[in-house]
């Protein structure tokens, strides 16, 4: 039995939902009021306990099992859902070598000390009289005591030695202070604190474990504005964003991440009632920062500084995450015929731009209506910095024309969609006044071409015989064995999905999370080019995951599709993907039947929504028994 299903024998989805949710018994399953979404008039979520799954038939029309729920619930991934619902359910996962234990003591004892570092800071702003100088100002920008009490700020007092001594009168020793990065060293021996006559700021990771702090200061006089942590085994500002703690679950809910430049950024709005931001603490976005959020959105909105700065801070923030986000292949064919594939960025990146000389909590504060116009009128990351590199530059001179090109061509090229990307190229031929097909030529280095449909040649027919329906679980183990051996099978099985007009295998086709988290993995795999797939996929899935997948595996080998895709191995392999589209799309007729049970017992707003997608589920249903049945003639 592998962790995660140990973890899910231990546990009863039931009893995790009704910790969020009022659930009310019908029959064997129970339904409610979504918590995803806002809806007080027609119970649209269900929980069936014999597959332990949820599924909401409103707003959010997504389900899944425990780890599902939780992630969506907390807004976390998948390894902190499963070392959460492991600790609950008393199920060990691998253990640590001794190094290893040593440095989670460390790291845990490190964060201890930062905590009390808060305490300290905490009373210092609340219960001296140097404090109020702190309190003044936050007042002044607008926080109420509740945000204030919500991101545990603090004032460091104006001294060299206050937090030292209440840290050491406590057992703490100098070494740990060092460590934790509360405190310098002086030159001629001994220590003295880091932070002085500032306000600080608590600087938590995303799972909201203390990390370090930031200060901001108090005299303008003072230097540096804005003083971090130094770089310590618990806090490095480039893997870190300030408010990730506080904003995932939102961002997870909206779909949407907006990254603004500084703390007081994040928290103006977040009292305003926008809890989706974060901030990269006044430094250039890093790769690993991207990394971390598109662990949680893909819809990424930079929020900067209009200065030039700012614009500056943009620009690299924008070039960062084109080297960070996922890439996926598009099929082309050039102008001899062969075929070949483009990398698309796998983001939806756009900028707004502040009015001058505002920041992000002072609109959200005095604005929200403001504030959530700018948000939602920003503009695709291509018309932004077209925008703006026209406003700085001038347009007659052919030699900045010749710069502009090259700087805004890369960000044309990544755009997904085909019918987007030629219209960005014609506004940035008219905004250079320049023909379209030189700027075609310079992005691709070859002359326009005419995209046409990917047809898959003609194979064979061969008879397709119905087989009798595994469990599911063992059907989705089966599917998974299969692109274990050979991730790139998975470009087989969606050639064939598109010729029987079906939509490629996607994570929401397994319905357990292991499943899903690993499918993503390979998916991910074939989208990238560094590294050789199978390195990518054991390199980071869980170990407890890919041991217990590969344990007692048949070590099945699959001939080379892209060659002998007529082999019956790959024939039986396309059956069980189709069947486990199948599955998938049963058993969601059966849970709508159940609900739209409960719905004519209590009308609702929802049963337009119910017939439509009974009429989706049937419609889908009826085009995978035609793919079983029909022959394979379109498989080449």
């Amino acid at each position: 039995m592998s962790v995660v299903d140990e973890i899910k024998a231990r546990l009863d989805i039931v009893d995790i939902v009704s910790e969020t949710v009022n659930l009310r018994h019908s029959g064997k399953n129970y339904t409610g009021f979504c918590p995803f979404h806002t809806n007080t008039k027609t119970p649209a979520f269900a929980v069936f306990p014999d597959s332990q799954s949820w599924r909401c038939f409103g707003q959010c029309n997504e389900g899944g099992d425990i780890f599902n729920f939780v992630m969506k619930r907390e807004g976390w991934d998948f390894p902190e859902a499963l070392r959460h619902l492991a600790e609950r359910a008393g199920v060990i996962l691998q253990e640590f070598t001794p190094e290893e234990q040593e440095q989670v003591e460390e790291n845990d004892r490190l964060r201890e000390i930062l905590s009390m570092a808060v305490t300290f800071f905490q009373h210092q702003l609340r219960n001296t009289p140097a404090g109020q100088a702190a309190l003044d100002y936050l007042y002044g920008r607008k926080l109420t005591d509740e945000t204030i009490d919500t991101f545990a700020l603090g004032y460091a007092p104006d001294s060299w030695e206050a937090l030292t001594s209440y840290l050491t009168s406590r057992q703490v020793s100098p070494e740990d202070l060092i460590n934790a990065g509360l405190v310098s060293e002086r030159e001629d021996g001994g220590v003295y604190d880091r932070f002085r006559h500032r306000l600080v700021i608590p600087i938590r990771d995303q799972q909201g474990r203390m990390a370090g702090f930031g200060g901001r200061v108090l005299r303008e006089e003072d230097v540096p504005k804005y003083l971090n942590s130094p770089k310590t085994p618990v806090f490095d500002k480039g893997h870190l964003l300030y408010g990730l703690d506080m904003a995932r679950r939102e961002i997870r809910m909206q779909d949407q991440v907006v990254i603004v430049e500084g703390y007081l950024d994040v928290i103006g709005p977040y009292q305003a009632g926008f809890k989706n931001c974060v901030s990269a603490m006044g430094t250039a976005l890093t790769e690993d920062q991207f990394r971390l959020i598109k662990r949680y959105s893909r819809r990424i909105v930079l929020a900067l500084d209009a200065d030039a700065a700012g614009q500056r801070a943009t620009l690299r923030g924008l070039e960062m995450a084109r080297q960070s986000m996922d890439r996926e292949g598009e099929l082309f064919f050039d102008s001899r015929g062969l075929m070949g594939i483009e990398g698309r960025i796998k983001a939806d990146i756009r900028v707004t731009t502040l009015p001058e000389g505002l920041d992000p909590d002072e609109i959200a504060l005095e604005d929200p209506d403001r504030w959530a116009e700018l948000i939602k009128d920003a503009n695709p990351v291509v018309i932004h910095v077209m925008e703006t590199l026209a406003q700085r530059e001038d347009l007659d001179d052919p030699k900045t024309k010749e710069e502009i090109a090259t700087q805004v061509l890369p960000l044309i090229e990544d755009v997904r969609g085909s019918v987007e990307r030629e219209a960005y190229r014609q506004r940035l031929a008219r905004l250079l006044k320049v023909d379209e097909r030189a700027l075609v030529r310079r992005a691709t280095g070859r002359p326009p071409r005419r995209r046409g449909p990917y047809r898959p040649a003609q194979e064979p027919a061969i008879d397709v015989v119905r087989t009798h329906l595994a469990p599911h679980r063992q059907l989705e183990r089966g599917c998974l064995l299969a692109l274990l051996s050979d991730p790139t099978l998975l470009n087989f099985v969606d050639r064939a999905f598109r010729g029987f007009e079906l939509g490629c295998i996607h994570f929401e086709d397994f319905s357990h999370t292991d499943h899903r988290e690993l499918f993503k993995l390979v998916k991910e795999s074939i989208d990238q080019e560094t590294e050789d797939p199978l390195n990518f996929i054991h390199t980071r899935a869980p170990v407890e995951m890919i041991e217990a997948f590969l344990e007692n595996a048949p070590e099945e080998k699959y001939p080379d599709w892209r060659i002998q895709s007529a082999d019956p191995k790959l024939e039986a392999l396309l059956r069980m993907f189709i069947r486990l589209r199948r599955v998938r799309i049963d058993e969601g007729l059966d849970q709508l039947v159940f609900l739209q049970t409960q719905e004519e017992d209590e009308p609702g707003e929802i049963m337009l929504d119910f017939k439509k997608t009974a009429l989706d589920f049937a419609q889908a249903r009826a085009k995978l028994d035609q793919a079983f049945h029909q022959s394979f003639s379109k498989l080449k």
